[in-house]
């Protein structure tokens, strides 16, 4: 089971952008393909979020907060 940070940080490595008008299951499928992308790693996931950080401090702080918003939004829908 993936926890909230989990899911996050593997949107956070998508493509998406915060800017885009995202529908629930688009984040999801999003999420999905990314794993599959790293071999179900979320671990992966985790590593390149910490270079990122590193490389770009000025902007972690707002991607991380859309992905976990939209993450807390997407999975709440999901599971109602």
């Amino acid at each position: 089971m993936m926890t909230t940070t989990d899911l996050a940080q593997v949107l956070f490595t998508t493509a998406l952008q915060p800017s885009d008008e995202l529908s629930p299951c688009q984040i999801r499928e999003a999420v999905d393909e990314r794993l599959c992308a790293c071999g179900g790693d979320p671990a992966w996931c985790a590593a390149y979020v910490a270079q990122e950080t590193g490389d770009h401090p000025e902007t972690y702080v707002v991607r991380m907060r859309w992905a976990l918003t939209a993450v807390v939004g997407a999975y709440a829908l999901a599971a109602a």
